[in-house]
Order: structure tokens, then C-alpha cells, then sequence
């Protein structure tokens, strides 16, 4: 695949992945993005996953037609991209490979060299002339391993953004849905945590002229689909809210608290709530959910007292957005307990070290089933959901 005249993509899908990172479900399978750029000296963007290293490297050689690589550059160690490093170290013996300073130790971890005779040691602000190229380093910590670099090719306008605007699914798949939906829970399953960190990035590509944006994972961005990523990350990693609208998410377990959780529902849609989303958390994609509880900006949990606390399944849950940093949302609890309810006491405690979170005064209260007196907070309930 030509991304310009000059940058030509030599990556690799992934089909047989079941869970990526080991915890994230990939139907439509993986990419692991390359890519080389042929000037006077080639430099070739990042390694693949270690199961296609055979395949990476013959598509540099294909690519290169019969030229020799002057260049490596990692911009990110995690093993998805570093493993060929040194099968592509030992094919071209004269290549040196660019990096940041904390990634050379990292390859002495991994492979027992950190290949000290053939680095080239980059850094915020650091260039490196490839002829007509000029790839300018920025220094992107903790998007989302410390040691990450973006590289700017100030030439064709191109920004390698390592992880960053990543996304699940194999680049050979169509995404009917298009990159955002994978993206958004690529983003807040995996960099979520990061936002300050994204943020500081973001500043500093503010003042590129961006026309491409190239990750290591999912498709090539450009034009008016790379403008939106970057409105995205900005709203992602800023907290901020995407879509006006309710996030319900509930846990039952004989189908009394799902009983409530249908009607809140009911009851938002009736006094005009623009958008309401609606979830089982037991049957439902986790990182779905969370992507969702990110997405909109209210979001109402009900769920069952448990052993005198939380029903498992909300209380990771809760844990998966508290460590993300969850923040700048109003909240909103409903509880299920047939003699001593203490769900919502406990979801409350779970967010008190989050920022910027509105809890709501009405906590609805289910012994068992629901009644008219449960249906008239629920409507209390979504009146201040909904202020």
C-alpha cells in the first residue's frame, strides 16, 4: 500500500488473535503496522508482532527492491512492534537502529543487547535527514509505555504516531462502522489512563501541518478522517463529553434489578433524553462498556448488594474506570438488597478519589422487585440525571 510517493506500507494482519493484550476481543482480528521510506537513505518505521517477522522482513526487501535499509526506528517497545528488532539487526548488518534512550535499555531486556555500536539516540527535538525527508522527533512519554516517540516527516506531512489513534481489526477487514467505534475502545481500554499525557502531545502536533496520520495499528488516516481523530483525542483525553446522553449500565441476578434498570430507561426516553444507552454488564463486551461510560456524560450503575457490598461484576468494573481516571461526570446509583441494600453506599466510596464527579442525592432503592414507589424515584432519579 502507497501512503505517498515515498512511504509505502509493509505491515502485517493478524487473523488468528483471539484476545489482544490478552484481555481484549478482536473478531475482526489485528494490524501490525510498518512502514518504510525509500530516499536516499530508507528508514523503516517500527517492527511487527513476532508470529509475522518472516512476512515483515520480505516486505522490506519487496519494497526496498533490492536496496539496503539504513535505518530502523522504534518509536515504541511494547513486544507487538519490538520483536523483529533484532531478526532485521541480523539481515542488515549495517543498519543502525534510532530510538529513545529509555527504549535501548529496554532492548537489552529483551534481547540481551541494546545494540550499543549501532544506535542513534534520539530525542524531543532531534532530526534525522534521510535526503529529501526530515523526520523530527517528539517525545510522547507514557502514550501509553514511557519510553514512546512520535516522528514527524516534515516532507510529506506525515505524523508516525506509535499507538497513538490506533484501533482493533485488521487493516484487510472493512469496519463498517468506521475508525472511531474500535478506535474509542482501543483508546479507553489501552491509553485511557494516559489523557495528560495525550493532551501534551496533542499541543505539540497542534503545530504541524498534519495530512497523514500513520499509527501501528488500524488504517492510515488522512485528510478529513485525520482531522477528526485528532477532534477525538482531544475530546478522549480531555474527559470530555462526546454525546449528549445517559450511560445505564446494570448487573442482575434473578432479573429484578434489569427490570429497573428497562424502565429508568423508559422513563429517560419519555422526558426527551437525546440518547440512552443501555447495558448488561455480565453479557456485554467489557471495554463496550467502558467505552460507553466515557462516551456520554452522565452515566447511572444499578446493581445488587453482594456479601454486604457490590455485585462482582459492577464493582471491576467500576475499577476499570476508576483507573482510567474517570472524571467530569454526574452519577447516578440504583441498588437491589431484599433485607440490607449497601450497593449504593459502596459504589459511592469507589469514586471518591475520582475528579470532578457530581454524585446524584437520589439513590433508588429496589427490596427485591420494583414498585410505584420505586417508579416514582426513578423519576426523581432521571429529573436530576437529566438537569
Amino acid at each position: 500500500m502507497q501512503i505517498t510517493d515515498t512511504i509505502k506500507y509493509i505491515g502485517v494482519n493478524d487473523h488468528k488473535i483471539d484476545l489482544f493484550e490478552g484481555q481484549f476481543e478482536v473478531p475482526a482480528g489485528m494490524a501490525y503496522n510498518s512502514y518504510v521510506i525509500l530516499d536516499e537513505k530508507i528508514a523503516v518505521m517500527d517492527s511487527v508482532d513476532q508470529h509475522f517477522g518472516d512476512e515483515w522482513l520480505s516486505n522490506i526487501k519487496n519494497t526496498a527492491n533490492g536496496k539496503t535499509p539504513d535505518f530502523l526506528v522504534i518509536q515504541h517497545m511494547e513486544m507487538d512492534h519490538s520483536a523483529n528488532i533484532k531478526k532485521f539487526m541480523d539481515m542488515f548488518p549495517e543498519a543502525k537502529i534510532v530510538s529513545s534512550k529509555m527504549a535501548f535499555m529496554m532492548m537489552k531486556n529483551y534481547f540481551g543487547t541494546d545494540f550499543a555500536e549501532r544506535q542513534v539516540v534520539v530525542a524531543e527535538g532531534s532530526k534525522l535527514e534521510l535526503g529529501k525527508h526530515t523526520l523530527n522527533f517528539i517525545a510522547a512519554p507514557n502514550v501509553h509505555w514511557p519510553e514512546v516517540l512520535f516522528t514527524y516527516d516534515s516532507t510529506d506531512k506525515v505524523l508516525f504516531s506509535a499507538d497513538g489513534f490506533g484501533k482493533f481489526g485488521a487493516n484487510d477487514i472493512e469496519d463498517p462502522e468506521g475508525w472511531a467505534c474500535e478506535a474509542r475502545r482501543y483508546y479507553f481500554g489501552i491509553v485511557g489512563k494516559f489523557g495528560a499525557n495525550v493532551q501534551t502531545v496533542l499541543k505539540k502536533a497542534a503545530g504541524l501541518e498534519i495530512n497523514t496520520i500513520a499509527p501501528l495499528h488500524g488504517p492510515v488516516l488522512t485528510g478529513s478522517e485525520a482531522k477528526e481523530a485528532l477532534r477525538l483525542y482531544d475530546i478522549w483525553s480531555s474527559y470530555g463529553v462526546e454525546i449528549e446522553g445517559v450511560c445505564v449500565l446494570y448487573t442482575s441476578v434473578y432479573g429484578n434489578t434489569k427490570q429497573a434498570a428497562e424502565k429508568f430507561a423508559e422513563i429517560l426516553k419519555a422526558k426527551g433524553c437525546p440518547k440512552v444507552a443501555l447495558s448488561d454488564l455480565a453479557r456485554e463486551d467489557t471495554y463496550e462498556c467502558v467505552e460507553d461510560a466515557f462516551r456520554y456524560g452522565k452515566l447511572v450503575l444499578a446493581t445488587t448488594t453482594y456479601n454486604g457490598g457490590i455485585f462482582p461484576t459492577m464493582r471491576e468494573f467500576i475499577e476499570h474506570l476508576t483507573e482510567r481516571g474517570y472524571q467530569n461526570r454526574r452519577i447516578g446509583f440504583i441498588e437491589n438488597g431484599s433485607w440490607a441494600p449497601m450497593a449504593a453506599k459502596n459504589m459511592t466510596a469507589m469514586f471518591e478519589q475520582s475528579k470532578n464527579i457530581t454524585v446524584c442525592e437520589t439513590k433508588v432503592t429496589v427490596k427485591i422487585s420494583i414498585n410505584d414507589e420505586v417508579i416514582n424515584k426513578l423519576e426523581k432519579l432521571a429529573d436530576e440525571i437529566l438537569a
